[in-house]
């Protein structure tokens, strides 16, 4: 059986849109001015763990369908990329949808959705596992999705000893 390392390598793992609606709800924070590294790193150092990689997974909107928050989007991913940041993006799908409105009428927008992204983190966290790249997965997402990655890392855990 393999000795624990004294100091665990930390790669960590965010869902960007997940974060920031987590955020919004706990913080009322309006916009997605999260800082992921001083994150990571702040939790690491509490926890005296080597922070060894931070990975963003986020659905992008399409230029054409709403410019402001792509471009935002594409000046905080060329930030995140400059501090190392390993990233991976999709861009959203459009989907119309139709409100019913309190006196009846309907209501059509244009939707977008975010989809594949929770996936890509799955394959990711698991991938990473089997090759041993990391002692901790540190994951930033609220979906219930992914705690079935935490019984497949447990698995290949026992499996490496």
């Amino acid at each position: 059986m393999k000795a624990e390392p004294d100091v665990k390598r930390t790669v960590v793992f965010v869902d960007g849109q997940n974060l920031f609606h987590a955020v919004r709800e706990s913080f009322g924070y309006s916009y997605p001015n999260y800082d992921i590294v001083a994150l990571s790193k702040r939790i690491c150092s509490e926890q005296s763990w080597f922070l060894n990689q931070v990975r963003f997974y986020t659905g992008i909107p399409e230029s054409k369908f709403n410019t402001h928050w792509h471009h935002f989007w594409m000046k905080k991913l060329a930030v995140m990329g400059r501090q190392g940041v390993v990233l991976y993006t999709r861009p959203l799908r459009y989907r119309n949808r139709i409100v019913i409105l309190p006196e009846g009428s309907k209501f059509k927008y244009l939707s977008g959705e975010e989809k594949g992204i929770d996936v890509r983190i799955a394959i990711d966290i698991i991938r990473m596992a089997h090759h041993e790249q990391y002692d901790v997965a540190l994951i930033f997402s609220q979906d219930q999705d992914l705690s079935e990655v935490a019984e497949e890392i447990r698995a290949i855990a026992r499996e490496q000893h």
